[in-house]
């Protein structure tokens, strides 16, 4: 019984391997389920709220990749607690499906109040939008 349960670890640990330390505390995920797949080529830009001028500072900008995906915002390095805004830029994105739509882009605001991984994903459509704290 013994070896049949290390036999399945080696399977699990080489299969799987062992999760990597995040380098990143920021990710964020495009899903549009009007068609139901990723929504590549998103232009995604994060801003953080300066609380004494209330005055929003760039931080950086990317595009999703293919998977829908940006994985790699704020370096936990240089990461500091706050208000974040990112702006998704959808216009571009339906306009490149030949796609009527109701929002030019979409603001999502949250709070970074410690030093966890955050993952902000929306659900878009062309008529409306969804968006959570993922993981």
């Amino acid at each position: 019984m013994k070896s049949i349960f290390f036999s399945l670890l080696f399977c699990a640990i080489t299969t799987f391997g062992f999760a990597q330390t995040p380098t990143h505390q920021l990710s964020s995920h495009i899903l549009d389920i009007s068609t139901g797949q990723p929504a590549p080529g998103v232009k995604v830009n994060l801003e953080k709220l300066n609380e004494k001028t209330k005055a929003w500072t760039a931080v950086d900008s990317k595009t999703t990749d293919e998977n829908g995906r940006i994985k790699d915002f704020l370096d936990y390095k240089k990461s500091e607690k706050g208000i974040y805004r990112l702006t998704f830029l959808t216009a571009d994105y339906f306009k490149s499906k030949k796609t009527e739509s109701f929002y030019p882009f979409i603001e999502v605001v949250f709070q970074i109040k410690d030093q966890n991984h955050y993952h902000v994903p929306i659900t878009l459509s062309p008529f409306g939008y969804s968006t959570y704290r993922g993981n």
